[in-house]
């Protein structure tokens, strides 16, 4: 009697870590799936992950960051600006040419302004891009942003510690 309540027992113990053996496994896919989703939204139809600060260059052909990598145009209204996701940025073709791209706030793709000839502004439907100390981007008559022509973003405030 007493070997088969061992039994009994040794078998429902082999039972039970079968049963959280295939729960643990189960568990792992469902991780594994939840990751590679994760990985597949993190990056856009170009392959540029989003969440590094990525964009895809359709003028360049490949993923920059705009942030650090383009000539930064601050909101005409705000010149000191420093909510990054409110300006506009401009990156140039890097054999040069006549094309420049823009990326514009709430604008999902970049745009891509041509000029005829050297010494015109680019130019896209109604807005014109004007170099002209630094940049100026208009839409009609209205300038809409301006910059100093310098990569990446203006430094503001001082780097001494204040007393």
């Amino acid at each position: 009697m007493k070997f088969k309540v061992l039994y009994l027992l040794v078998f429902i113990l082999l039972i039970a870590c079968k049963k959280w053996d295939t729960e643990t496994q189960v568990e792992k896919e469902e991780l594994v799936s939840q990751k590679d989703t994760l990985n597949l939204s993190d990056t856009d139809e170009d392959g540029c992950l989003i969440s590094a600060g990525y964009m895809w260059s359709q003028l360049n052909k490949e993923c920059i960051k705009v942030y650090e990598s383009a000539i930064t145009l601050y909101p005409q209204t705000n010149q000191n600006n420093e909510d990054e996701t409110l300006n506009a940025y401009i990156v140039f073709s890097k054999d040069g040419g006549n094309e420049a791209e823009v990326y514009l706030p709430n604008f999902e793709k970049s745009i891509i302004f041509i000029r005829p000839m050297e010494g015109q502004p680019w130019k896209y439907d109604d807005w014109q891009l004007i170099p002209w100390k630094g940049f100026v981007l208009k839409k009609g008559d209205t300038i809409v942003f301006s910059g100093d022509g310098e990569i990446g973003p203006k430094i503001t405030g001082s780097d001494k510690i204040e007393d």
